[in-house]
C-alpha cells in the first residue's frame, strides 16, 4: 500500500511479522478499524519502510530469520527519523530473558501470540494518545521557545528536543551536528540514577553542569505511563542572577556579589576569597543587606532572596 504521508486520514500502523497468516489476521483487524495499514515480512523491509513512511506506531514480530525483531528495534532507535515511534513486540516467548530483551532494544509494550485482536487494539490506541500528547507537549514547547527533552529512561537515549535544548546541548557538552545528539554520559548516568530513585519512592535532585560562570540544569519529570520522561534544562549564570538581586533589593553591585555567593551557602571566608576581599568588609556588607531586606540573620536573607528569584523566574 502506498500512502503520501501528507494525505493520511487514519493513524498509520506498520505491522512486521514473516507469517503471511499472521499478517493478514492483524491487516483485517486494524484495517476494519479505521487505520491505515503496512506491512513487512522481514527486517530490513520493516526499517525501510520506516523510514520512509514514519508510522505512528509499529507491531513488531520479535523472532524472524535474519534480522530479529530486537535488531530491527535498536536499528529504529538508533535513527533520528524513527527513535520516537512507539514500538510493541509480539512474541510467543514469555520468558522473562526475553521480555527483557525487548525492553531493552527499546520496546515500548508487548503482546504474547496468539496475539488477541481486542488487546491489540486496546493497546494501540493507548500508545497513540500518549503519543499525540507527547506531540501537543513539544509543539507547545517549541512556541513558547522552551529548553526540554523526552528521553527513553530504560537506556537514556534522546528521542526528541526543543531547538534551545539543542543548542544549550552542543554549547555545554561540546557536541556537533542539528541532529538528535547521543546522550553525553554524565546525563545518562544522572537518568539512571533518577530511575532507580524513582522506583524506590524517592526523588533525585537535579543535575547541574558547570561551565565557567554557567550552569545547566536538568529537572525530569516522568510521563503518565513512564515510557518517555520529560527533562526541563534551565541555565543560570552568576553575573544574571547577581543583576536579578540587584534589581530586586536595590543593591549595589559588590552587595548583590554578596547576597549571591550567600544563597549559594558560602561562609564570610569564602565569599571574601572569591571577590578578593577581606571577611571583615563582607560583613559590612551583609548588614546594609540585611537592612535592604528587612531581616536579621544569614539564613532570613538567603531563604527571602531564593523565594525573590524564583519568583522572578
Amino acid at each position: 500500500m502506498t500512502l503520501a504521508p501528507g494525505n493520511r486520514a487514519s493513524h498509520v500502523v506498520l505491522i512486521v511479522d514473516d507469517a503471511p497468516e499472521n499478517l493478514a489476521v492483524l491487516h483485517d483487524a486494524l484495517d476494519e478499524s479505521g487505520y491505515t495499514v503496512l506491512v513487512a515480512n522481514h527486517g530490513a523491509a520493516a526499517v525501510a519502510r520506516a523510514n520512509d513512511m514514519a508510522p505512528d506506531i509499529i507491531l513488531l514480530d520479535a523472532v524472524m530469520p535474519g534480522m530479529d525483531g530486537f535488531e530491527v528495534c535498536r536499528r529504529l532507535r538508533a535513527g533520528i527519523a524513527t527513535r520516537h515511534i512507539p514500538v510493541l513486540f509480539m512474541t510467543g516467548l514469555t520468558d522473562t530473558e526475553h521480555v527483557l530483551a525487548a525492553f531493552a532494544a527499546g520496546g515500548t509494550d508487548y503482546v504474547t501470540k496468539p496475539v488477541r485482536q481486542s488487546e491489540v487494539l486496546a493497546r494501540i490506541g493507548a500508545h497513540l494518545q500518549t503519543s499525540a500528547l507527547m506531540r501537543q507537549a513539544r509543539s507547545a514547547l517549541d512556541a513558547f521557545g522552551n529548553a526540554a527533552l523526552a528521553v527513553t529512561p530504560h537506556d537514556g537515549r534522546i528521542v526528541w528536543q526543543t531547538p534551545l535544548a539543542r543548542q544549550w546541548l552542543q554549547r555545554y557538552f561540546d557536541l556537533d551536528g542539528p541532529g538528535v545528539p547521543e546522550t553525553p554520559p554524565v546525563l545518562a548516568q544522572w537518568l539512571a540514577a533518577a530511575g532507580d530513585a524513582q522506583r524506590a519512592g524517592r526523588s533525585h535532585a537535579p543535575l547541574t553542569v558547570q561551565r565557567g560562570q554557567e550552569r545547566l540544569i536538568f529537572t525530569a519529570t516522568e510521563s503518565s505511563d513512564g515510557d518517555q520522561w520529560m527533562v526541563v534544562l534551565r541555565e543560570e549564570s552568576d553575573a544574571a542572577q547577581v543583576q536579578a538581586l540587584m534589581a530586586l533589593f536595590k543593591l549595589t553591585l559588590r552587595e548583590g556579589e554578596v547576597l549571591h555567593w550567600l544563597t549559594k551557602g558560602k561562609t564570610n571566608r569564602d565569599i571574601g576569597d572569591i571577590l578578593g576581599t577581606s571577611p571583615r568588609t563582607v560583613n559590612k556588607h551583609l548588614e546594609h543587606i540585611f537592612a535592604k531586606l528587612a531581616v536579621e540573620t544569614r539564613t532570613a536573607a538567603a531563604a527571602l532572596a531564593m523565594q525573590r528569584l524564583r519568583r522572578a523566574d
